[in-house]
Order: C-alpha cells, then sequence, then structure tokens
C-alpha cells in the first residue's frame, strides 16, 4: 500500500529496497531496464550493487536506476532524496532548505541543492495552450522582491538605488495565466505570452492594465477595472491573484530572500502544487503528488555548477 501522510513515507522509505522498486517503476514502466548508453532491455541485475550491467561491450555498462534523473551522482541516500521530494510536493507555502536540514539530516547547502534539483522535476514543460473555445483564462502580472526600506544601504548603494525610487525599480515582473476550468498556472511577457499559451476563442479576463489593451483584437476580452471593482458577475481575476498570494507567502515567510536569477525555480514549484491542490471536482492526496513529481524526476540532471553559475563546481 502506497504512503498517504509524511509520516507513513518515511516509514516507508526507511527500506532501501522500498526506495529502489518506486524509483524502478518510474524508471521504467513496463520493467523493462534500459541501458541509458545503448538502449539494449536485457541487462543482468547485481543485487549486492543494486545495479544492473549491459550484455553490450561499452564504456558505463553498470548503470542505477538513479542515472538520467535528479539524482543522479547524488551521494545522499534515496530514503533521505524521497522524503524531501514529499515534503516539497505537499507543503503549501513551500519549505526551506533549513528544515530539510532539520528533518532528514544533511547539511543545510546539500538540502538547498536538493529543492533546486525537485524544483525542475516539478516543473510541468508541457508545451500545450490552455484554454480554447467556451474557457474562460485569467492574466495577471505582479512585481515580487524586497522593500528598499529594508534593503541594506551598502546593497542599495551597489545598485544604484535611493529610498525615493520607483516602487518597481528593484522587482522582478512575474506573469501568468490561468485557466478557471483546468487550474492552471503559467509565466512569462505580456500580450506576446498570452498569445502563445492560450488557444484562440478563450475569453480572456484581465484588469486594466495597458498591457492588455490589445488582446481584443485576438480574444473575447472582458475587463475589471480594480479602481472601480474587484468582481463584477463572472470578470474578475480573483484566481491568479489567489495564485500570487500563495507564491509571495511561501517566498516571504519561508524563503525569506530569493535571488532573481532563480526565481522561476520557485514559481515552478509553486505552480505545481496549485495546479494539482485539492478542489471542488478533484480529490488528490499527498502521496497522489508525491507520485506526480517522481514521475518528473527522469531526464532532468541540474549540477551545482548550473545553479550556482561557477564553472568547474561539481555536483553533491
Amino acid at each position: 500500500m502506497k504512503p498517504q501522510t509524511l509520516q507513513d513515507a518515511v516509514k516507508y522509505f526507511a527500506d532501501p529496497e522500498n526506495c529502489m522498486k518506486w524509483l524502478v517503476a518510474k524508471r521504467w514502466p513496463d520493467g523493462v531496464p534500459m541501458c541509458p548508453q545503448c538502449g539494449r532491455g536485457d541487462a543482468t541485475y547485481l543485487p549486492h550493487l543494486q545495479k544492473w550491467q549491459c550484455k553490450s561491450a561499452h564504456k558505463s555498462r553498470q548503470f542505477s536506476a538513479r542515472v538520467g534523473t535528479i539524482f543522479e551522482d547524488s551521494p545522499i541516500a534515496l530514503e533521505k532524496w524521497l522524503v524531501a521530494l514529499w515534503m516539497a510536493c505537499n507543503c503549501k507555502n513551500g519549505i526551506s532548505s533549513w528544515e530539510i536540514h532539520r528533518t532528514i539530516g544533511v547539511t543545510q547547502k546539500s538540502a538547498w541543492f536538493m529543492l533546486h534539483r525537485i524544483r525542475l522535476a516539478m516543473r510541468s514543460g508541457s508545451l500545450m495552450k490552455i484554454g480554447g473555445p467556451g474557457s474562460t483564462v485569467e492574466a495577471d502580472e505582479t512585481v515580487i522582491g524586497g522593500k528598499l526600506k529594508f534593503m541594506h544601504k551598502s546593497r542599495r548603494d551597489r545598485m544604484g538605488l535611493g529610498l525615493g525610487d520607483g516602487y518597481q525599480k528593484n522587482k522582478t515582473m512575474v506573469m501568468g495565466v490561468l485557466d478557471r476550468d483546468a487550474h492552471q498556472a503559467g509565466r512569462a511577457p505580456m500580450e506576446a505570452m498570452v498569445r502563445s499559451h492560450v488557444e484562440p476563442g478563450t475569453t480572456m479576463m484581465t484588469d486594466a492594465h495597458v498591457g492588455y489593451d490589445l488582446l481584443k483584437n485576438y480574444f473575447p476580452h472582458e475587463v475589471i477595472n480594480h479602481m472601480e471593482a474587484y468582481v463584477k458577475g463572472k470578470v474578475h481575476t480573483n484566481g491568479i491573484e489567489n495564485f500570487w498570494s500563495l507564491l509571495k507567502r511561501g517566498l516571504n515567510g519561508t524563503y525569506i530572500s530569493v535571488e532573481p536569477f532563480h526565481l522561476f525555480r520557485y514559481v515552478d514549484e509553486q505552480v505545481f502544487r496549485y495546479n494539482y491542490r485539492k478542489t471542488k471536482d478533484r480529490s488528490l492526496t499527498d502521496g497522489d503528488r508525491f507520485d506526480l513529481a517522481l514521475s518528473g524526476v527522469v531526464g532532468r540532471r541540474l549540477t551545482l555548477a548550473e545553479v550556482t553559475g561557477k564553472a568547474g563546481e561539481t555536483s553533491l
């Protein structure tokens, strides 16, 4: 029986055999381990190593279920990885690297890197457009960043900012679209982003921002002016604004400080949890979300050098 709670997950994944069985089932759903080098499907299992050995003669003949996943080359045991993945999927406001560090017994730096790898697994990567004729999609934008009055003077000086500078000058713009029917959120820059992510014929709901003025040329377009009201019948952007609220609650309350060049990873994480939250017409368990995230670990690698931008670094 698959785990349904964090306590169940900790007990179940304390057994390395259970961890390996779970990962193998996601890595090779048909039950046939494939050599990542040549694609051969009749490898010999080496139980003392928990690896397979390809029958063809080539480099890296031995391979494990970790190869080609976010877990590759990590010395951290799968029983710790899977518990961290469970927590990242199911903590509504996110979980910090310090909490992971204290919970599973790794260093805070290792936990930070683990979470970035997990966020990569949580990214949907879908190229499909949302909406369609008869659907309603909300579009909105927000700015994310700390307040200048709380920024250290030395950092303000390095950035060339003063306390009198505009509200958005030191912030990062994030834009999203939400399908009211499918409960999906996304992100990128304004009119072009909407046109590239939303099916023609979809009814668009936005606020009165001038960046949306020309959407009426491509979609049925309803506008809510927040200077006058927040809701007029079915015309509102409350859904996407709820997503911004959840995102900022995690960034401000859990992660405290996020660099702009990592921001998209944190957005991906919150998008995953939002897309797969419980709704009145869909009841997902923590175990379901864990399964969905684990399905995304295959074919995705992220090295420490990529995360930190420091060439020559090796992954944990």
